[in-house]
C-alpha cells in the first residue's frame, strides 16, 4: 500500500502573484500598465483608454492594448524604443507583424497595408 503521507493529496500550492480569474484582475492590470506607460512619457487617449501615444516633431509611437495583446505602430526609432520600454518592465514575446486583430485580417504588401473583414 503506498505511503499516504507522500501522496499528492497532501500538497498545497500558494500563488504569490495570480491575476487571471479574479473579478478585479482586468482593472488592476490596466492600472499597472497605465501607470508605467504614463511614467515613461506616453499620453493616454481620452476617448479610447486602451491607446497610448508618444510623439515628437518627426517621430511617433502608438501602443494599442486589447486585454493582454499589444499592437505597436510608429516610426522605426520610436517603435524600437517602445518595444524596449515594454520588455524592460513586462515579460512579453514579439510575434512579429499583426496578422489578425479584432476579427480583421491584415495583409502587408510593398507600399501598402490591406485590411480584410
Amino acid at each position: 500500500m503506498p505511503n499516504k503521507a507522500n501522496s499528492k493529496e497532501d500538497y498545497s500550492i500558494k500563488f504569490n502573484k495570480f491575476l487571471y480569474g479574479l473579478k478585479q484582475s482586468g482593472r488592476m492590470w490596466y492600472k499597472h500598465r497605465s501607470e508605467y506607460l504614463l511614467k515613461e512619457g506616453y499620453k493616454n487617449d481620452p476617448i479610447c483608454p486602451c491607446i497610448y501615444m508618444k510623439r515628437s516633431k518627426i517621430e511617433f509611437s502608438i501602443i494599442d492594448v486589447y486585454v493582454d495583446d499589444i499592437n505597436i505602430v510608429g516610426t522605426l526609432n520610436e517603435l524600437t524604443k517602445a518595444i524596449d520600454c515594454l520588455k524592460k518592465k513586462f515579460e512579453m514575446n514579439d510575434v512579429g507583424r499583426t496578422k489578425f486583430c479584432l476579427g480583421l485580417q491584415i495583409e502587408y504588401l510593398n507600399k501598402c497595408v490591406f485590411v480584410h473583414q
